[in-house]
């Protein structure tokens, strides 16, 4: 069993943490472990109308963003990884300075000390300098970052065909395969 740590934070675009979730859900051989900042509990809300009860049913296991004793703050605790989204400036502020101030940004900072694949999908525009240096700090430090933005080269029809096609490249990121729309190559 993968286990895979999913942290949710109060960046715009919840329903890619959703749609992450729920593909995760069909793969038998992945264990997903939640964590949302209130933050991000308000943005699910807002943006999905669905209650924090509704997206900790998608996950295997959920954690308190303010358990810093949890498994997951501890490098002999064995993962696949982390996604982190979306990712809000401030938790992408916090892991480039190794500010591990609660479970999302201490399961980020273990995930890259144990040298885990660790997947921000940062959710602003447009980008400051200091924005930029912490994304080039996170990917000095061996996190991959990757603003989820639409592909249209597949002609998506709906906004979950684009959201889903940022999913299925994060998730092959980590070796996990879901069923959705790719590049195929020009025909």
């Amino acid at each position: 069993m993968r286990r895979l740590v999913v942290g949710v934070t109060g960046a715009t675009g919840s329903l890619y943490a959703i749609r992450l979730l729920q593909a995760l859900r069909d793969v038998p051989d992945v264990e997903t472990h939640l964590v949302v900042s209130a933050a991000g509990v308000l943005n699910i809300k807002h943006e999905l109308d669905m209650t924090r009860a509704q997206v900790q049913a998608l996950a295997d296991q959920v954690y308190s963003v303010r358990d810093v004793g949890a498994a997951l703050a501890s490098g002999a605790f064995p993962t696949a990884g982390m996604v982190i989204v979306p990712c809000s400036i401030r938790t992408l502020a916090a892991v480039a300075h190794g500010l591990s101030d609660n479970l999302i940004t201490r399961a980020a900072d273990v995930t890259l000390k144990e040298r885990r694949r660790l997947v921000m999908m940062v959710r602003e525009a447009p980008y400051n300098l200091a924005h930029l240096r912490n994304m080039t700090a996170v990917t000095e430090m061996g996190g991959i970052i990757f603003p989820p933005l639409p592909a249209f080269y597949f002609r998506p029809g709906s906004i979950q065909e684009m959201v889903d096609q940022s999913i299925v490249r994060v998730l092959e990121l980590f070796g996990i395969h879901v069923p959705g729309p790719t590049w195929e190559g020009a025909r």
